[in-house]
């Protein structure tokens, strides 16, 4: 059973709420990456576009970084031979697009053999409609029930009409959301850092899934009283495509983690302290998400049994 707020656990400031270290980190492990690379899941990523092929390359990339066994990527054809080339690791797939160079939604319908094999699924990063974005998500859903999914960016408004999204999941889900993304999805207009915690719990209960809400500390909470404070990475990761890096390091331990929960506090922790180690060697501000990437195995392996 994941560690719950206890005497010893529980945040100073914020009781019933878990704060996150690597104490903590280390009694609540990943399941070990021994063995073969089947026995470390399958992370499937979908998105991008032809304006933002970059987004979905770092998502897949961050996924392999964080130790999965095998990463897939689908997104438009007009990016995929060359994201092939540049993510050589990963099989890539190509979808049919629309004359804005984004992913037609039913093209998905061919790659239920890889949904099939998939234990995790990502979508959202370099998707730029929201529209087309959740009718996306809404037919990745309703093919992949048996794994994680994870919603990023443009997929997450959507959730906000439709919750029920997700229900085929069984809170087997994460959403990502930043504060601005949070309040339209609570149906607020803002919510402040003060706030992120008890906002994100009820989402969480709203959509059945996990929710990681990212502020200047990430929050995340499995239900109201399930909740952990991941202690940020500082200011420099204020920077493009560090969500999407964070996006694919959940997916990639959402693959191989006990839980989606644990996964996801992992994740956080571990996009956090490489922002912490950039910021030492390189600069508090002016590091590269893709800078990250290489932090990513180093944190993980600290904390490893």
């Amino acid at each position: 059973m994941p560690p719950l707020p206890s005497a010893e656990d529980d945040d100073a400031d914020h009781p019933g709420t878990v704060g996150v270290d690597d104490a903590l980190l280390r009694r609540w492990a990943l399941p070990a990456a021994d063995g073969a690379k089947s026995s470390r899941g399958t992370c499937l990523v979908v998105g991008g576009s032809a304006l933002t092929p970059g987004a979905v390359m770092l998502a897949a990339l961050a996924a392999l970084r964080s130790g999965v066994g095998k990463v897939q990527v689908a997104t438009t054809a007009s990016a995929a031979a060359a994201l092939a080339v540049a993510v050589p690791e990963a099989l890539v797939v190509g979808l049919e697009e629309d004359a804005e160079g984004q992913i037609v939604p039913g093209s998905v319908d061919g790659l239920a053999e890889s949904l099939a094999g998939a234990t995790s699924v990502l979508v959202g990063p370099g998707c730029l409609d929201q529209a087309a974005t959740h009718a996306l998500l809404v037919r990745v859903a309703a093919l992949f029930d048996e794994g994680t999914l994870v919603v990023d960016a443009k997929a997450l408004p959507g959730l906000a009409d439709d919750p029920g999204a997700l229900r085929r999941q069984r809170g087997r889900a994460i959403v990502t959301p930043n504060a601005q993304e949070l309040a339209s999805l609570a149906g607020l207009d803002e919510v402040g850092d003060d706030d992120l915690a008890d906002v994100g719990a009820g989402l969480a209960g709203k959509l059945g899934a996990v929710v990681a809400a990212k502020g200047a500390d990430t929050w995340v909470a499995a239900s109201e009283d399930r909740r952990w404070r991941v202690p940020g990475g500082g200011s420099g990761l204020s920077t493009a495509g560090s969500g999407d890096v964070l996006a694919g390091v959940v997916a990639g331990l959402a693959a191989r983690a006990d839980e989606p929960a644990q996964a996801t506090v992992h994740a956080v922790h571990a996009h956090a302290e490489a922002g912490r180690r950039l910021a030492v060697r390189v600069g508090r501000f002016g590091f590269l998400a893709r800078e990250l990437l290489d932090e990513v195995p180093h944190v993980l392996d600290d904390l490893a049994p």
